[in-house]
């Protein structure tokens, strides 16, 4: 099945990403989103929506709208569809990190049958998202396609049908824009890392901490920091808004009190 591998490595009592289940029809549009993931090292998640699941590609520097430019991306398994409107925190081997929705929309294949481009190693396609525009093409650099729904497991070892390259095809939206440094916000919350990370609970965040050192680690640290100051800030305000109101409260009923007395005293 599709989703047996998602299923597989995942126990869903211990993250909060969707179990999923397979569409049960086609939509009309197809769903495609770019999930941003600073896991042991930051990259982003290419995801097309096809026959009810979200194809998958782990794309290390983000896409570039450069034609010139090819990115790798290396396939991994299906995901569910409703997690493509994910955006928060997932804990230690489930793909660990900070997840942000950093682009979403709809694509549209350009050619008649998706299985058999992705069999051959060359799908071309449009997308109509928030960032990403225009026609692309997805390139496998080696290996066979494979068969099944476990779509890129290969034979043991190798990882020659898993290495692809996204491709952004010359268009009215290609350039030389660094569209993931221009634009670096999600597209569900206007937030950048840190202040998804604040959303959540640190305690349950730092005891599932993915990267143990390196870039990724200073870059996780980093952010853990500011997410502190941001929660703290947060906590502060709603404390001093709670102080001034109780204030307010107090100072009117003080008056109210008053005023009844000296009523009371005028009528004697």
């Amino acid at each position: 099945m599709a989703l047996d591998e998602y299923r597989r490595k995942r126990d869903f009592s211990h993250t909060p990403e969707p179990p999923g289940r397979a569409a049960t029809r086609k939509a009309r549009e197809r769903f495609f989103c770019v999930q941003k993931h600073l896991a042991s090292h930051l990259h982003y998640d290419f995801r097309l929506e096809h026959n009810g699941v979200l194809l998958s590609w782990a794309v290390p520097k983000g896409p570039s709208l450069d034609p010139k430019v090819k990115r790798l991306a290396m396939h991994v398994e299906d995901h569910p569809r409703e997690y493509g409107d994910f955006e928060g925190v997932i804990p230690e081997g489930y793909g660990a990190g900070i997840v942000m929705l950093w682009d979403r929309g709809t694509w549209t294949p350009e050619v008649d049958d998706v299985d058999a481009a992705l069999k051959k190693g060359d799908l071309k396609f449009t997308l109509n998202g928030y960032k990403l525009k225009g026609s692309w093409v997805l390139v496998r650099t080696g290996g066979r396609y494979g068969g099944g729904r476990s779509r890129g497991a290969g034979p043991p070892g190798s990882n020659d049908n898993r290495s692809w390259l996204l491709i952004k095809h010359r268009d009215e939206w290609s350039g030389d824009l660094d569209i993931a440094e221009f634009a670096p916000k999600s597209v569900k919350s206007n937030g950048d890392l840190e202040d998804i990370l604040a959303e959540d609970t640190p305690a349950v965040w730092v005891s599932n901490r993915p990267a143990k050192g390196g870039e990724a680690g200073a870059m996780l640290a980093a952010i853990i920091e500011r997410a502190a100051k941001l929660k703290a800030e947060r906590i502060a305000k709603d404390t001093k808004g709670t102080k001034d109101t109780k204030t307010k409260t107090a100072t009117k009923r003080k008056v109210a009190s008053k005023q009844r007395r000296e009523r009371t005293s005028e009528r004697r």
